[in-house]
């Protein structure tokens, strides 16, 4: 029997999807995120953005199952519970989860280990040998996603500003602000206040701070470091697993490379055994539409 797959990677920055028949992928396209599914319009502006997908996918089979990672799925379930009902309105069957939980399908595949997902926001997973799900950090921009894109973005705004007042050390990151923006100094707040996804606008800053070459950059690029290395250590130790654990790194943070890569890597490289990623959030969120014998299970909420 063909199987159609409609899977969807749904992050702050951006929402995927790709239309897969009998695994070959036969159809992509993209829109803008959503705030999370944890924000107070996180159920309409998540249902926004995978329409926005769909739409943009032709043809589409008469009856395909739907299967979504969405971010803060794991903080809000019955939002994802109530967006899953509204998704059958158009799909045959729909699988929603967390973000994270895709990632972690994606990149090991089922298999025990720690994944590092790392983008607008940041979350670890654990699944060791009996199944058992650990998460560590994405808890959001106001409370966690430390070391996140969204809060290196923030921590460089914030660093800019501290500079403009005198209440900081001078840092090429001021003029920078203008340059990536088209906006003065003074303008920031209002700009992030009147965005529809603040952390998704600091978190375009990210590669700006990743790139400049001064103290203060390289200062919130070794902290964000050290908050990750913090959050992947905290996930095998809540699992319980032993080190080395298995581990792999996901996430368009990746692209930031060794000013990141690099002192994250020396705060774990005792306790992880690294892998190269399967694949991605996208790749998982087709595993686990039709793959119900993964340890991931019990965090799918399915409507048939």
């Amino acid at each position: 029997m063909t199987s159609h797959i409609l899977a969807i990677d749904l992050g702050k920055t951006g929402c995927r999807g790709s239309l897969r028949v009998d695994g070959s992928q036969t159809g992509y396209a993209e829109a803008p995120g959503a705030p999370g599914l944890a924000h107070a319009a996180g159920i309409a502006e998540a249902e926004r953005a995978i329409r926005a997908v769909i739409d943009q996918i032709s043809p589409k089979p008469a009856t395909f199952t739907l299967s979504v990672g969405a971010a803060g799925a794991a903080s809000a379930p019955d939002a994802a519970a109530l967006l899953a009902r509204r998704l059958a309105e158009f799909a045959d069957a729909v699988a929603i989860t967390s973000d994270a939980v895709t990632a972690h399908a994606g990149a090991l595949g089922g298999s025990p280990g720690v994944v590092l997902a790392i983008g607008t926001g940041a979350v670890a997973t654990a699944v060791d040998a009996m199944g058992r799900f650990t998460r560590v950090d994405g808890w959001g921009p106001q409370l966690g996603d430390e070391g996140s894109g969204g809060w290196i973005g923030m921590e460089g705004l914030r660093a800019a500003l501290r500079a403009h007042d005198g209440r900081g050390p001078q840092t090429v990151l001021a003029e920078k602000v203008g340059d990536h923006y088209g906006i003065d100094l003074d303008a920031l707040p209002k700009y992030l206040g009147e965005h529809h996804n603040p952390a998704l606008a600091a978190a375009s800053f990210a590669p700006v701070v990743a790139a400049a070459m001064d103290d203060t950059a390289a200062a919130i690029m070794a902290t964000a470091a050290r908050a990750l290395g913090r959050t992947v250590r905290a996930a095998i130790e809540r699992s319980g697993m032993r080190p080395p654990v298995p581990y792999a790194i996901t996430g368009g943070l990746i692209k930031l490379g060794a000013p990141l890569l690099d002192p994250l890597d020396q705060q774990i490289a005792d306790a992880i055994e690294r892998r190269d990623p399967l694949g991605d959030p996208i790749d998982g969120a087709a595993l686990l539409a039709l793959d119900r014998t993964t340890a991931l299970e019990a965090l799918v909420t399915r409507i048939l």
